[in-house]
């Protein structure tokens, strides 16, 4: 048995990520928010402890759904099978639901039948993935992994047996792609970017994302930057650790006053987590700079009629400002407004989650271990 375990990966939804949209409303109206809350609490920065011919670029739409869940599709098998993925930069395994998982999760999902593909390699390796609500557990096997137009031949990959509490029943998405370095990945299974990179089946060793707003494309660029989803330059800035995209902030500023990260920190750009995260001094510190007040449930709200007024943060990242005003930090539903800040205090990484990303079109290059911003169209 070689599974190794993960804490908490992001990409379940931090509970004030998920529950700050349509989920959030459905479990008030029932009575049920409190319970849910309870129930599923956890840390979600708990995880960060620790050119050939056939070459392309390859254009995957995403699904934005409710700004809180980005997902595109993938195929595995010959002839292949279909599955909705979330394209986390913040973890390194691909896994799917498989037919041997009868976890409530599985049901309403689509789950990979190995015996209905000729090229699946089965093996005597387990994987388990810990989190918070329980652990996802899984063999894993090899099979032909298609991304868009790019066909990765013998890829390994995780087929879930049993999945986790009732975060996966409610998800959009079926597994997880993890586009983080190879070091993150569990029982070192190497991740699907590393083997498109080995085998010269991507244009450039890069990848790009762009996340929008409400239901316009949401794109994953493989091999390529694409300068239509952004205005101005990029401004790059040098990976300091390769396990997750790391990189050095700064400082936090409001009105020109640090509010947080006053003498420097660490951040993530994670495709995975939808909500800028930070630790809970500093976040506190900026949820009252911007004017949001706790409720009952520990998350804050905002004031929707005070969105004109209320002031820009901005992120100082290898010397040049990134800043998110009210619109970015802030989302609103159905009249309600609630920020895109959350705390965890058990980290002192900070995780550049959506919130940041759909402002920022992102470039993450392996081949120069730096990542790429400018301000998205």
């Amino acid at each position: 048995y070689k599974g190794l375990l993960r804490l908490v990966p992001h990409f379940i939804l931090t509970m004030a990520k998920m529950i700050g949209t349509k989920l959030r409303t459905v479990l008030k109206e029932r009575g049920l928010l409190g319970d849910f809350l309870k129930k599923h609490h956890y840390s979600p920065g708990s995880k960060y402890r620790h050119h050939a011919q056939t070459a392309k670029v390859a254009d995957e739409p995403l699904t934005n759904f409710l700004d809180t869940q980005y997902f595109g599709k993938i195929h595995i098998g010959t002839p292949p099978q279909e599955f909705t993925v979330v394209f986390d930069t913040g973890s390194s395994n691909l896994w799917v639901p498989s037919v041997y998982c009868n976890s409530a999760a599985c049901q309403n999902h689509h789950k990979f039948s190995p015996s209905k593909s000729s090229t699946f390699r089965s093996t005597e390796e387990l994987l388990s993935i810990q989190y918070g609500t329980g652990s996802m557990e899984g063999v894993l096997g090899y099979d032909t992994v298609i991304v868009s137009d790019v066909v990765d031949h013998d890829q390994i990959f995780g087929l879930s047996i049993q999945e986790p509490g009732d975060i996966f029943t409610y998800s959009e998405f079926d597994g997880i792609l993890g586009l983080g370095y190879p070091s993150l990945s569990v029982d070192e299974a190497t991740p699907v970017f590393d083997n498109m990179m080995k085998k010269h089946l991507v244009a450039h060793d890069l990848f790009s994302v762009y996340l929008s707003r409400d239901n316009q494309k949401s794109m994953l660029i493989l091999g390529a930057i694409d300068p239509s989803y952004y205005t101005g330059s990029l401004h790059w800035v040098p990976v300091t650790e390769q396990g997750y995209w790391q990189f050095s902030v700064d400082r936090i500023t409001v009105n020109g006053q640090a509010v947080a990260c006053a003498d420097g920190c660490q951040a993530i750009l994670d495709t995975g987590t939808s909500m800028l995260v930070g630790p809970s001094s500093d976040i506190l510190n900026i949820q009252n700079v911007i004017g949001a007040t706790e409720d009952q449930y520990g998350l804050f709200d905002i004031n929707c009629s005070s969105l004109s007024s209320m002031p820009t943060v901005e992120i100082h990242i290898n010397g040049r400002k990134f800043p998110l005003p009210p619109l970015a930090y802030t989302s609103q539903e159905e009249g309600q407004c609630t920020s895109g800040f959350q705390s965890d205090g058990s980290s002192l990484l900070w995780i550049l989650g959506d919130v940041f990303i759909r402002q920022y079109y992102s470039v993450f290059d392996r081949a120069n271990n730096r990542v790429g911003l400018a301000t998205a169209v």
